[in-house]
């Protein structure tokens, strides 16, 4: 069904219909509105919301919940997310299947509650899947996706998109009715759950003959989990007739010499920036990347091999080195001969919420066409 929702209650109503059975939250903007709703609405979906002191009492009581056999969610945004950080390499290493969605905003200091990417991407490394939406509409269909595959996986998933200029964004989404989501994501039937009729240990403490072992193997599974994603967004594009992009995104690519590559709400400023330039018979597109997590490395060196140029342009910044994206995506282009691998040129723009104008994004052509490498701020 069409309705009008600002992107922060659509994700509330949209978690509500997956069933979860716990949910533990402490407001911070801009992701405020979620906890809010879901606990507005509480009575008529019946789940327990629990009222918490701070985030990583959230992120704890969930990885209590989860490990008891619950459904569980949270959502979050900047020093939220810092402060679960502990906790976050214990959901992931003790395989429990957590959903959280991440409104995403800059961190401090200076204290800013605008939009970037730097609260997600510096939690990269923790173990969790990370899926990055362009709009409300992929935010809904990815949250009800996050949930079967987080179970199917057993690896905790977050779904990113963009504070304020997603979160408090009013537009017509399709919202499903609980008969449609049901019939997608099954009642959760957790692999082991706590029961004291057959006691078991989370976290256990391993010697390091093993840790490594079991280190190597979460990896694996991470890196397999490529397999589930792309299934169950198979899954729901067949069910629900709406075309999803599971780990990247090709616009306008098939002729073009010159790429933009982004991620986010910023890719829909990038489309219209590819449309103005191709209105002038330029030879450019855009790779959106979905996926962050488990990074699709392989896919991205395959779109992005024998272009002429790229500009990364990216809402974060590896301090001390470069943008997060473009570091990532030079790793990917490792395997490609030199003489198929395009320049790259690292642009860092919208920290703290900054104005990234189309006309900004358009301009960038013109540097790619004079073979301009490194990172330049915008």
């Amino acid at each position: 069904m069409k309705k009008i929702m600002e992107g922060s209650i659509a994700v509330a109503h949209v978690t509500a219909l997956c069933r979860p059975g716990v949910i533990a939250a402490y407001p911070i903007t801009p992701s405020t509105h979620i906890p809010e709703e879901l606990s507005r609405i509480q009575p008529q979906y019946g789940y327990e919301f629990v009222d918490v002191e701070s985030e990583l009492s959230a992120i704890s009581a969930l990885i209590g919940a989860s490990a008891a056999g619950s459904r569980t969610f949270t959502a979050t945004s900047s020093q939220g997310l810092l402060l679960m950080h502990e906790a976050l390499h214990n959901a992931a290493g003790m395989r429990l299947p957590l959903v959280m969605a991440v409104a995403n905003r800059a961190v401090s200091a200076p204290i800013n509650i605008w939009n970037d990417w730097q609260d997600s991407l510096s939690q990269r490394d923790t173990g969790w899947i990370q899926l990055y939406c362009k709009n409300n509409q992929e935010t809904v269909d990815t949250l009800i996706q996050a949930f079967k595959i987080a179970e199917a996986s057993l690896i905790p998933t977050m779904v990113c998109f963009d504070g304020f200029f997603l979160t408090h964004e009013i537009s017509p989404l399709e919202i499903p009715s609980q008969e449609e989501v049901d019939s997608f994501l099954p009642k959760f039937s957790p692999a082991s759950s706590l029961d004291i009729g057959n006691p078991l240990t989370f976290g256990a403490f391993v010697s390091p003959e093993h840790y490594q072992g079991l280190k190597e193997m979460q990896q694996e599974d991470l890196l397999s989990s490529v397999k589930t994603i792309k299934e169950v967004a198979a899954e729901f594009e067949k069910k629900f007739k709406r075309k999803q992009f599971p780990f990247v995104e090709e616009y306008c690519t098939e002729d073009a010499d010159y790429l933009f590559a982004t991620m986010g709400s910023l890719a829909e400023n990038a489309e219209r920036a590819v449309d103005s330039l191709r209105e002038k018979k330029e030879k450019v597109g855009l790779l959106r990347i979905k996926c962050f997590r488990p990074f699709p490395g392989k896919e991205i060196a395959g779109v992005l091999e024998g272009r002429k140029g790229i500009a990364v342009i990216e809402k974060d910044l590896s301090l001390g080195n470069e943008g997060i994206l473009a570091n990532e995506i030079k790793a990917a282009l490792c395997g490609v001969s030199e003489k198929k691998k395009p320049s790259l040129l690292d642009v860092i723009c919208g920290l703290g919420g900054k104005d990234v104008p189309l006309k900004v994004i358009a301009n960038l052509y013109q540097d790619l066409k004079k073979n301009r490498c490194g990172t330049i701020w915008v």
